[in-house]
């Protein structure tokens, strides 16, 4: 009878390289966004078919942070095929340039659940996007942005 030598491998660490993200400009007000990952959005201005425009993007990073910061304990205590929509909305001030307020709501259905595991449910998502959706956390602190320029010529 063959001996059975079990032979401990240990793989390195897999170090993953930062997404690199940058637009390149496709025509008039029109840009494609892209990363190194290969991912693809049309942005142009607001009321381009197909396009979302920097404003829209801006409030989709919002929600889809908060939901993929819920999504591990709504899928514990949901499971794994829960469905979620979540809305975001919020006007522009035109005359400042920014968004004053942006509000979301989730959409969830928690019919299952007793009002008690409901409310402690609530409480472990509003947890979870508080301490872990970096776009929400990053809209409320404010951020420092540099703008530099890479001139040929």
């Amino acid at each position: 009878m063959a001996e059975q030598t079990a032979t401990a491998t240990t793989a390195a660490p897999t170090v993953q390289e930062p997404t690199t993200l940058w637009v390149e400009r496709t025509g008039t007000r029109a840009y494609t966004g892209r990363s190194s990952r290969g991912a693809e959005v049309l942005i142009g201005s607001q009321g381009v078919p197909g396009a979302f425009s920097p404003g829209e993007l801006l409030k989709i990073a919002l929600a889809a942070c908060s939901g993929l910061s819920a999504d591990f304990a709504l899928s514990r205590k949901l499971g794994d095929t829960f469905d979620a929509t979540i809305r975001v909305s919020g006007d522009a001030d035109r005359d400042n340039e920014v968004y004053p307020q942006l509000d979301e709501v989730f959409e969830l259905d928690l019919s299952e659940l007793d009002d008690e595991a409901r409310a402690r449910l609530l409480v472990t998502v509003q947890r979870a996007i508080d301490k872990v959706c970096t776009v929400g956390r990053t809209l409320e602190a404010g951020s420092k942005v540099t703008l530099s320029f890479d001139i040929d010529g």
